[in-house]
């Protein structure tokens, strides 16, 4: 009987603890620094023009794939936006998911989750967030001239792949036991660190 009142208590204690090291974890992450690190793998109706500054650099078969999705009315825009998260505790932060905001231009236009679990090491450490996004440019930019949306995918990124145009507001969340911990407000991510 002593043996199993003292597992009962081992598993008790190591529940406890593991409850305030999430409970801290998340603690830590109001105190981490954010940014917009970069944009990659950025593609317009399936053509990848991470590189390219223009329409007029596309091959005349992206040309015709373009005009054909157009013409469709669709334009599937798609891209990673890597964010970059930096811890000056002195003890590790975490997130289990994040709810996301993506806003261009001061505009909102898409919404979404990321469940990918994230640790950030402490004393300076950084880990990098990626968030997948997808659009159709033609149903977020409605009402807006062909020209402007077919150039926007193109705009999207300054040079050196830098995110210039966007902002993420995010809300994590970090499972505390089985229960989930979401942070109180938004935290607005810019290509600058800001906590």
């Amino acid at each position: 009987m002593k043996k199993i009142i003292s597992v009962v208590l081992i598993f008790i204690l190591f529940s406890a603890c593991e409850i305030i090291k999430q409970v801290n974890q998340m603690a830590n992450l109001a105190n981490c620094d954010f940014r917009l690190k970069s944009i990659e793998q950025t593609l317009l109706a399936g053509i990848y023009i991470q590189h390219m500054q223009s329409f007029a650099e596309l091959s005349f078969s992206d040309v015709v794939t373009i005009t054909n999705a157009i013409a469709n009315k669709t334009l599937p825009l798609e891209f990673i936006l890597n964010i970059e998260v930096r811890n000056p505790n002195t003890s590790p932060a975490a997130m289990n998911k994040m709810e996301w905001i993506l806003l261009i231009d001061d505009q909102e236009l898409l919404r979404g989750f990321s469940y990918q679990r994230v640790e950030i090491p402490a004393n300076g450490g950084i880990a990098i967030m990626p968030l997948k996004i997808n659009m159709d440019l033609m149903q977020v930019l409605t009402g807006v001239s062909l020209q402007v949306i077919k150039n926007f995918g193109f705009d999207l990124a300054g040079n050196g792949n830098g995110p210039t145009r966007i902002k993420i507001k995010a809300k994590p969340t970090i499972m505390i036991g089985n229960h989930p911990l979401t942070y109180p407000g938004y935290i607005t991510i810019t290509p600058e660190f800001s906590s």
